[in-house]
């Protein structure tokens, strides 16, 4: 299986807590954020990762190299950012598969893997995956008709829900409409438009997620990580 990270943001939220490194780059009990993710990713049977980059890019290259934990590593760098859907769009050109999982560089989700690829094998449609949380103010949510995602809630309404978990499997090509080097983002320019005319598949996983994006659930990664 094939996967790209999406690692090229700034992290400005972050900033305080890590000035001199990119987000993904972040100390999580002494190990960069981003070796804990490519260790998951790696146990669950990927075996190439295109990594994203843009901010400091050569702290994560020049760190992990060309193969990591098994894995071979391929690189995109931004040459001014592309937002999420232009940093996906670059990575897909890299691409080998005929789908490929996108995952965010800030973001740890033990994603029950094997049941995502068996739902994609069966169907072949791009998927999204949802996770539910106590209070979805900070995300937004998703809505959904069974087992379809049909759009995204604005940001703001609290109390449990299913939120976008920034997790999906794509079609290699799924965004070739779009030319390379262009900025967009994956969620505003192509998922939101694309829903308002058909619905796309849901995996909602219960698996542990957690955000480092934020200088809260970055202190809480520091136990809940930790021997990960």
């Amino acid at each position: 299986m094939e996967a790209i990270i999406l690692a090229g943001g700034f992290g400005t939220r972050l900033r305080q807590a890590v000035p001199d490194l990119p987000k993904p780059m972040a100390p999580i009990a002494g190990r960069p954020f981003l070796e804990i993710l490519l260790g998951s990713l790696a146990a669950k049977g990927f075996t190439r990762v295109v990594l994203s980059l843009g901010y400091m890019a050569e702290k994560i290259s020049g760190h992990f190299g060309a193969r990591h934990a098994g894995m071979e590593l391929v690189y995109t760098v931004e040459e001014a950012p592309l937002g999420t859907g232009g940093a996906v769009r670059l990575a897909m050109a890299e691409c080998r598969q005929d789908h490929v999982f996108v995952f965010n560089g800030d973001t740890y989700l033990d994603l029950e893997i094997d049941a995502v690829e068996s739902q994609w094998q069966r169907r072949r449609e791009p998927i999204i995956v949802g996770r539910e949380v106590p209070d979805t103010a900070r995300y937004g949510r998703l809505q959904t008709d069974g087992a379809r995602v049909t759009g995204f809630a604005e940001k703001g309404a609290g109390g449990p829900g299913l939120i976008n978990g920034g997790t999906y499997v794509l079609n290699r090509g799924q965004l070739d409409g779009f030319a390379l080097q262009q900025a967009f983002s994956l969620e505003t320019d192509y998922l939101m438009p694309e829903l308002a005319r058909r619905s796309f598949d849901l995996f909602a996983t219960a698996g542990h997620f957690i955000d480092i994006g934020v200088p809260e659930d970055f202190a809480r990664a520091q136990t809940e990580l930790a021997g990960r």
